[in-house]
C-alpha cells in the first residue's frame, strides 16, 4: 500500500484576497436584503397613514319638504369629487343658489384639500354653510380613525 502525500502550497497573498472577497460578498448580500426587505414594511406603513377610506359618501340635506344628497368621492389621500344627487328640478328652481355655490366651494376644496377657510359671498352665507356642513359630515364618514 502506497500512500501518496500531496502538498498544497498557499500563498498568503491569495488567502488574503479570498477572505476580502468573501467579506465583500457577505456585505453585499446583507445590503441587498435590507434594500429589498424594507420595501414591504414601507408599503404597510403607507396604508396605515392614509387620511381616508376610499369610496363614495353621502349626506342628506332637507330643504322644506325636499330632500337631496351631497355625494363626496375620496381616495386614500384626496377629495376627488363633490356632487349633488337626487336634486329635483323643483328644488333646483326654488333654491337656485345651491348648484353654483357647491361648484364654487368644490373648486376651493379640490385646490386646498381642506374644508377650513373657505370663502363665499355674504349674500350666499346660509346656502354655503349648509353645504359645507353636509360636505364635512360626508368627509368625516370617510376619515380613517
Amino acid at each position: 500500500m502506497s500512500s501518496k502525500t500531496k502538498i498544497i502550497v498557499l500563498h498568503m497573498k491569495e488567502v488574503i484576497y479570498t477572505i476580502i472577497f468573501l467579506v465583500l460578498l457577505i456585505i453585499f448580500g446583507v445590503l441587498m436584503f435590507f434594500m429589498f426587505g424594507s420595501e414591504k414594511s414601507a408599503a404597510v406603513s403607507n396604508t396605515s397613514t392614509s387620511r381616508y377610506t376610499p369610496g363614495i359618501y353621502r349626506t342628506s340635506i332637507q330643504l322644506n319638504s325636499n330632500t337631496f344628497d351631497v355625494e363626496v368621492t375620496v381616495d386614500q389621500e384626496h377629495i376627488r369629487s363633490i356632487q349633488l344627487r337626487n336634486l329635483s328640478e323643483s328644488t333646483s328652481a326654488m333654491f337656485p343658489l345651491v348648484e353654483p355655490v357647491l361648484n364654487s366651494l368644490s373648486s376651493q376644496i379640490y385646490t386646498d384639500q381642506s374644508l377650513d377657510n373657505l370663502e363665499y359671498p355674504s349674500d350666499q352665507k346660509y346656502t354655503s354653510v349648509m353645504l359645507i356642513n353636509a360636505i364635512r359630515k360626508a368627509v368625516e364618514k370617510a376619515e380613517v380613525h
